[in-house]
């Protein structure tokens, strides 16, 4: 599937990338106290020394844009985090782990900023630009832990993990203990659910073939003989 427009749109001045960064670190840092709003941008634009006019060019959607930019950095720099793990001696379900936490680790200098997103993309006018950030986010996780379904499973699999996500994040947002391990430890928690949601639906869907065989005249299949 592919991405949403901001991100597969490229900078509208190709020269402008490293302003556009620039722009982006100053504003996170106005972000706690002004929210995200053009106030931020132009304080920004105002400690770098910048004209409005040219950020107005780095970023012609304003602070939609600059929120796509934060989002993709971000994206970008996990994904570069779990390349330099050995992800593959992992389970899977220490692979999503580690994924989800390195992310949370680079929001961690901007956890305001965080808390001002999500009550950003809470309103109802940016709720579906929050969850295309999530689902990419999201999807690169999965991808990153290895994962190639093509069928239902990869819908599956990425829902429940939004899930996960987005509690993790509240969980994160308030989280003082040190070294965020309350968070942790509550991420955990999360995906073991899931994991036990998944056995219990596998359970199910075996009762249930059991039973339409029953049904359609032909004798259930049985078991392997316990040792």
């Amino acid at each position: 599937m592919s991405a949403g427009p901001a991100s597969r749109r490229p900078p509208p001045d190709g020269h402008l990338a490293a302003e556009r960064l620039a722009l982006l670190d100053r504003t996170l840092a106005h972000v706690p106290f002004d929210g995200w709003t053009a106030r931020s941008l132009k304080a920004a634009a105002s400690d770098l020394g910048y004209d409005w006019s040219l950020a107005r060019r780095a970023f012609p959607r304003g602070l939609r844009e600059v929120i796509a930019l934060f989002e993709a950095e971000t994206d970008r720099r996990m994904v570069a985090a779990l390349e330099d793990t050995d992800l593959a001696a992992l389970r899977i379900r220490d692979r999503i782990a580690a994924a989800v936490r390195a992310r949370l680790e680079l929001c961690a200098p901007h956890r305001e900023a965080c808390r001002r997103l999500v009550a950003h993309y809470a309103l109802p006018g940016n709720a579906a630009t929050g969850l295309g950030a999530m689902y990419r986010s999201i999807d690169l996780m999965w991808r990153a832990a290895g994962d190639t379904a093509t069928d239902f499973n990869f819908y599956t699999k990425r829902g429940l993990l939004a899930g996960v996500y987005g509690a993790t994040i509240l969980f994160w947002l308030n989280d003082r203990s040190e070294d965020c391990v309350e968070s942790w430890a509550f991420l955990d928690r999360r995906i073991a659910d899931v994991m036990n949601i998944q056995r219990l639906r596998g359970r199910a869907g075996g009762a249930w073939a059991a039973l339409d065989r029953v049904l359609h005249g032909r004798p259930p299949r049985r078991g392997r003989a316990q040792p």
